[in-house]
């Protein structure tokens, strides 16, 4: 169960060090490279913000703002470690992994590891999620829904990141790592068909279903133990819709549950691959597919990638073997001159700076349209910020046909909208390599960056990936082909036309530095923004309780009885979720007496619980917390406890209460 499961992993974080902290290696890590045996680590965080008045990313509606948690958001790390070379690899249950995070958490794991972990070794990335607290990027494109810079959010996210590495550094023991496969096809469906079907035959013939139905996945052990997975699957994150309020990590995060409940001990990590295109709304229209229930779309897509990703795990017999090896640089992907060699028609062309087209703000009809602030409402941060009606240059209108330019990000003052320098990065592990790019591949975009990658390193197609969503956040990537269709995906590939040829030459020239041994100029510096932007999100000015009432006082208690399968509730007086995020722990909890002590059963990292939180008041609140009784759920006498905090009004003071309700009786 969840509580366990911390407990454990606190416990590996205590035991003692295979390797020390500074990367010392041990006898085990000293042995020869291509044995197959590498140090492997795993560990995993909360990176949950504001349960409540936090904006959502994803979806770009100012009105979809936090208001409870079904699934806490967790970064899952695994650390591999051969000789003298080691990579960290993170998976972040977010709908981006920003530039601001990247920059954020490598600041804090030198200030700890010293140069153990930089930014050539740890590829950070996020399962897209869009039931997610956004907020914590420092470029204005990413915050304007969100209205503003959010420190809670972008504090919660960096410490349970750098928080995930410390415990899989921790966590290094002699293992191994091996490889398996799966085919996963009734999980994602092409929500732009008709630019997909632009792309020349032979491009078309690699996905006949117009869907990448591959499930890669690497299972690490320890000596004999399996102690986690990773699992590569293109699906986007979107299954929770735009009138969700409950933080959720969506269908990966339900996969990655489903596992982690079988052992306590296993850390599940399923990540994000070529998915740009991919949409697990199964009927094209949001919260449509396989049902009419977006949680319930949740549960089964997340489950099919969880069955899918056991099948590769039990049958994964190809072992790992050979060194750890990256290269990675920064390159401003506004200024690329790309040779003919990557263009379709053979002609040298460049890239151009940043925009987005008409049919990007519409939002994708499939997954879910993003709406502006109604009407006659007025986005404080934008008005800040100057207003979005800078005009388009005829020179960048040209570069950027056919897109018909609706705002030119790159051109935005005092300072673009969104990066331009951006993070490039190629990891090795044995003969399995992952290309990380900083925004969504369609799958063909990913088909055409993994064959160059694969032609350079003189590798089979199928062990090179496509990790997106990686060190930072750029929107989509598409073929010239796609980018001309104008559709969502192209009116959202912000340098123009030829932005992917421009990363296949750009990862051609750091796979041909990874096959010769060579390094590669760490290239442009990235902005530093912070302390650019504000935030217009009001706070907490105090917390208030209704007359009569204690905070964590139950106002509705739950039946006295119930059975399986059906959902215990109670309401409680509460505070602002602001004045402490929990980080790590939970507001929910269901409790089963056992032996005449109360033992945890399930909290807010679990799928049958959810957490609502609404105001009832200027500043008064309530917490309603329901259970979904498993059909397993033992016979017995259980009770619903909520965790909380208050701020004084006078002197802005924060104190925790909980409030537990009366027994009940479940069978």
């Amino acid at each position: 169960m969840p509580v366990a499961r911390r407990q454990v992993l606190a416990a590996a974080a205590a035991a003692p060090l295979v390797a020390s902290a500074l990367g010392g290696t041990s006898a085990a890590a000293g042995t020869s490279r291509g044995s197959g045996d590498y140090l492997v680590g795993r560990g995993i965080a909360d990176v949950t913000g504001p349960a409540a008045e936090n904006g959502m990313m994803g979806y770009s509606m100012p009105q979809q703002q936090t208001a409870g948690i079904h699934l806490r958001t967790l970064a899952r790390a695994f650390v591999v470690a051969d000789g003298d070379q080691r990579i960290a690899f993170v998976t972040a249950e977010l709908g981006a992994l920003f530039q601001s995070v990247h920059q954020g958490v490598l600041r804090k794991l030198r200030e700890k590891y010293g140069e153990l972990y930089t930014e050539q070794n740890v590829l950070l990335n996020a399962t897209h999620t869009h039931a997610a607290c956004g907020g914590d990027s420092h470029y204005a494109a990413y915050d304007l829904s969100i209205l503003g810079f959010q420190e809670q959010t972008y504090n919660a996210v960096v410490d349970g990141i750098v928080e995930a590495i410390s415990l899989a550094h921790d966590d290094l023991k002699p293992g191994t790592v091996h490889l398996g496969r799966a085919v996963l096809t009734d999980a994602s469906v092409n929500r732009s068909r008709s630019a997909f079907d632009l792309n020349p035959q032979s491009d078309k013939d690699h996905f006949p279903l117009a869907i990448d139905p591959a499930v890669t996945v690497l299972r690490f052990a320890q000596g004999s133990r399996d102690v986690g997975a990773i699992t590569w699957f293109a699906t986007h994150g979107t299954s929770m819709t735009n009138t969700n309020q409950l933080i959720s990590s969506d269908n990966k995060g339900y996969a990655a549950f489903a596992w982690e409940q079988l052992d306590d001990e296993f850390v599940a990590c399923f990540a994000q691959t070529n998915s740009g295109d991919m949409s697990p709304n199964l009927n094209l229209s949001p919260g449509s597919g396989p049902t009419d229930d977006e949680f319930e779309n949740t549960r089964i897509i997340g489950d099919r990638q969880f069955r899918a990703a056991r099948s590769a795990f039990d049958s994964a017999q190809e072992q790992i073997t050979g060194a750890v090896d990256h290269r990675m640089c920064f390159v401003d992907m506004s200024k690329v001159v790309v040779d003919g060699r990557f263009t379709p028609d053979g002609r040298q062309h460049k890239t151009t700076t940043a925009a987005i087209g008409v049919s990007m703000l519409a939002g994708s009809r499939e997954d879910g349209p993003g709406l502006p602030l109604p009407e006659g409402v007025r986005n404080p941060f934008l008005d800040w910020l100057g207003g979005a009606d800078e005009p388009v240059p005829d020179w960048l209108a040209g570069e950027q046909a056919p897109k018909p330019v609706a705002v030119p990000f790159g051109a935005m003052k005092p300072y673009p909208w969104c990066p331009e320098v951006l993070p490039l990065q190629l990891i090795r592990i044995g003969q399995l390599h992952l290309v990380a790019g900083p925004a969504e591949f369609t799958i063909v975009a990913g088909l055409r960056l993994r064959r160059a990658v694969a032609e350079e390193l003189g590798v089979p197609l199928e062990n090179v990936l496509v990790q997106g969503y990686s060190n930072a956040y750029s929107q989509y990537v598409t073929t010239p082909e796609e980018y001309d269709a104008q559709q969502y995906e192209g009116a959202s590939t912000l340098f123009g036309r030829y932005t992917l040829p421009a990363y296949q030459q750009e990862f051609t020239r750091l796979a041909a530095a990874m096959r010769t041994g060579e390094s590669v100029p760490l290239g442009p510096t990235p902005r530093d923004l912070r302390g650019k932007l504000i935030n217009f999100q009001p706070g907490v000015v105090f917390d208030d309780k209704p007359p009569g009432r204690e905070f964590g006082d139950v106002l509705t208690e739950p039946a006295t009885r119930y059975g399986r399968g059906e959902q215990a509730s109670a309401v409680f007086a509460t505070g602002h979720p602001k004045n402490d995020l929990h980080r790590g722990g939970t507001f929910a909890e269901v409790q089963r007496l056992v032996d005449g002590s109360w033992q945890p059963v399930a909290d807010d990292r679990h799928w049958s619980t959810k957490y609502r939180w609404a105001r009832t008041g200027p500043a008064t609140s309530t917490a309603t917390i329901t259970w979904d009784i498993p059909p397993s759920a033992p016979t017995g006498r259980y009770r619903i406890v909520h965790h909380g905090d208050w701020k004084n009004g006078w002197n802005g003071e924060i104190k925790p209460f909980t409030g537990t309700t009366r027994a009940f009786v479940v069978g």
